[in-house]
């Protein structure tokens, strides 16, 4: 029995176009060159941070990032940025009596903005927040830990195939959703394969786990 449902964020909850669009702009690359290469990135399997290095050689991300917030040009996140499905889905989880946690690779200040967004979730955390990261098997447990449910009673959403759900079928039941570029172009992957479900909307995850 599913008792726990925990949320990906980047491109399953919330669109990465401000987030890519921001940084083009800060670097003064043109948006379509940088959108082009997150593309080109994903489909060789890279990180997509690999498309800034790419145009930035040698570039520090970490340093770019805190120098974006000290210019008041950093991290931001509102409404707009999440998909359409977000909000009922997720409230209709918990109607349902099941346990929404939203747990991703993202920074502090994202988890302080999503919390600020006051979703229909339990529990919302980040890697930065965890000092742990996906894919590594400590991230799952903190999920595990948090939605306070065994392993096999918890499915984990995600449209990461390397990052969302190999790892976390190794003990966690998991869900591969088809969206943004990873959710799409990796869709075929033996890594999405390995998922107990696969799905095309968060309006789906009730309807399989019933």
């Amino acid at each position: 029995m599913i008792r726990a449902v925990a949320f990906d964020i980047g491109e399953t909850l919330v669109r990465d176009d401000r987030y890519w669009t921001a940084w083009a702009d800060w670097l003064n690359i043109p948006r379509h060159t940088l959108s082009a290469l997150v593309g080109a990135v994903v489909a060789q399997g890279r990180d997509n941070a690999d498309a800034v290095r790419l145009l930035r050689p040698g570039i520090d991300l970490t340093a770019e990032y805190h120098a974006r917030e000290a210019a008041g040009r950093g991290e931001q996140l509102d409404e707009s940025d999440l998909y359409d499905d977000v909000r009922p889905a997720l409230a209709a989880l918990q109607d349902a009596g099941l346990r929404v946690i939203i747990a991703g690779n993202q920074t502090t200040k994202a988890g302080r903005l999503l919390r600020a967004l006051d979703l229909p979730a339990d529990v919302v955390a980040t890697s930065g927040e965890w000092g742990v990261a996906k894919p590594q098997p400590g991230f799952f447990g903190r999920i595990v830990a948090a939605a306070g449910t065994a392993p096999y009673e918890t499915v984990y959403v995600g449209d990461h195939p390397a990052n969302d759900i190999a790892p976390a079928a190794a003990g966690l039941r998991t869900a591969h959703l088809r969206r943004g570029p990873w959710g799409h172009l990796w869709a075929d992957t033996p890594e999405a394969a390995a998922a107990d479900w696969h799905i095309d909307s968060l309006h789906d995850v009730l309807a399989i786990i019933r």
